[in-house]
């Protein structure tokens, strides 16, 4: 979550630090230091292969995220200049 959290802000251009808290009754009884999924029985048993890293992943997220914002956004200013 914590690597998600810092490529999605940093996309964004922002200190994911500043606008994150981590509660701690979250955290694991025994936080592992490294936790990263496997998908090497897919790519052994059905020949897949990712077709987006993970940081691509991130970034077409944020841009999508970015967008509905920006349309939402223009939707309302539209409203607003009919309304006047």
């Amino acid at each position: 979550v914590k690597e998600f959290a810092e490529l999605a802000f940093d996309h964004a251009g922002l200190d994911w630090e500043r606008h994150t808290h981590v509660d701690p009754r979250y955290y694991r009884p025994s936080e592992v230091d490294y936790l990263r999924g496997d998908a090497s029985k897919a790519k052994e048993v059905l020949g897949w292969e990712p077709e987006t890293s993970f940081e691509d992943l991130v970034r077409l997220m944020v841009d999508a995220d970015v967008k509905l914002l920006e349309d939402e956004l223009a939707g309302r200013l539209v409203r607003l200049d009919r309304d006047h």
